[in-house]
């Protein structure tokens, strides 16, 4: 079965910040990304369908039978199985919206008629809200997924202290010292060649990637899937990192999702609670404007490579672009468009090249280029952003 994962265009800009770096699918929530959730049930790899500016970096593999599925959609064992039963010409949908249709064609028809009503509950990841609230409930699910019928390494260190062992699972190579490891409400999923310090408390729902560390101290309080290569200190809860962004320090981040290349400055703090308990309103980019989420708990949504200083205090229900640095006294404002470089006292942009530059850096120290085809995609971000950059308009 070749699955290519298709970005709808409306449920692409509702996932901005995010969707200006990857497609859909390419999005962490649970264990796994949408996408690697896919690869673990067809047991090969997917392809994706995408903007023409990340097709490059995210091609998509026709054969002469082609399912196209929803990317947004997070697949279960019913799902599959529903799309595994479909013919040719034919296709499912939940309400308005297209799941999933297969076809010999190398494109998604524009008008599809064989269309069926799929009416079990499914998981679709259509607000940015969605990646941490979800983020639980898919652990769980990527959990069995991964582990059914294997082993768990050996926990060796005896001064680690863990409830509900059967619900921990190591990969080889994890390191752990002197931690407390509580998967009493969750499971708790440790990937290869990642350590957790000294100090540390964890409870489940809890995932943390390859190569990923766990600093001393850390009170981690479920619900909360930490990607490759990142380094996580202080006080998380119900959050995302999506990969190679550091929060080493103290400092609080809740109900909140960082994507790749971020990192949080020593003390940082997000508030994810307003005063008045009312709903929490969070920028749209399909609006141009803030809407209700309908939810009391939102922090910070922050998109690829940005960064903030020490100290930072993130209001509730805070977005911020791509290629931000943000930093200085007081609050900033709950939107900060991409490459902006300020705080609250004001902003002006991030040039350019000066941001490419350190990029480069940031990705050199995780032994990664920066290649051609992401320079091309960051350009593009920080053309197609300037509008939402109002104080270039009074310079000019």
């Amino acid at each position: 079965m070749n699955i290519i994962l298709f970005d709808d265009p409306e449920i692409r800009i509702n996932l901005l910040p995010f969707t200006y770096t990857r497609p859909i699918a390419a999005i962490r929530t649970g264990i796994l990304t949408i996408a690697e959730k896919w690869e673990k049930y067809v047991g090969h790899s997917c392809s994706y369908a995408t903007e023409e500016i990340l097709a490059v970096k995210f091609p998509a593999q026709f054969l002469n039978d082609n399912v196209w599925v929803n990317g947004a959609i997070c697949p279960d064992h019913a799902f599959f199985e529903a799309i595994q039963k479909l013919e040719l010409g034919e296709g499912l949908r939940k309400g308005t919206k297209v799941l999933a249709y297969r076809t010999r064609e190398h494109e998604l028809p524009e008008i599809i008629s064989a269309i069926q009503e799929y009416s079990q509950l499914i998981t679709i990841i259509d607000q940015v809200w969605k990646i941490f609230l979800c983020n639980g409930a898919q652990i769980r699910s990527d959990f069995e997924l991964i582990t059914k019928g294997r082993k768990s390494a050996p926990i060796e260190d005896v001064h680690t202290k863990t409830y509900n062992p059967s619900a921990i699972f190591l990969e080889e190579g994890v390191q752990l010292y002197s931690a407390i490891l509580n998967a009493t409400n969750g499971p708790i999923y440790l990937n290869k060649n990642s350590q957790v310090q000294e100090g540390a408390a964890i409870r489940g729902a809890f995932a943390l990637g390859e190569s990923s560390i766990i600093n001393m101290g850390a009170k981690i309080r479920g619900d909360v899937s930490i990607g490759p290569q990142c380094k996580l200190g202080g006080e998380v809860s119900t959050s995302v990192v999506f990969g190679y962004s550091n929060k080493a320090h103290d400092g609080f981040l809740g109900c909140s999702v960082l994507g790749e290349w971020c990192n949080m400055g020593a003390d940082s703090n997000t508030s994810n609670l307003k005063n008045n308990y009312d709903n929490v309103k969070l920028w749209n980019y399909t609006n141009k404007g803030f809407i209700d989420t309908g939810l009391t708990f939102c922090g910070l949504i922050m998109g690829d490579h940005s960064k903030c200083g020490i100290n930072t205090m993130f209001n509730t229900g805070t977005v911020v672009g791509v290629g931000a640095n943000i930093f200085g006294d007081g609050f900033p404002r709950n939107f900060v468009p991409s490459f902006a470089w300020g705080g609250a006292a004001g902003f002006s942009t991030f040039q350019h090249y000066k941001f490419l530059e350190t990029a480069r850096k940031a990705m050199e120290r995780r032994n990664v280029e920066l290649a051609a085809n992401d320079k091309i995609i960051l350009e593009n971000i920080f053309i197609s952003t300037a509008s939402e950059r109002v104080w270039e308009k009074k310079i000019a």
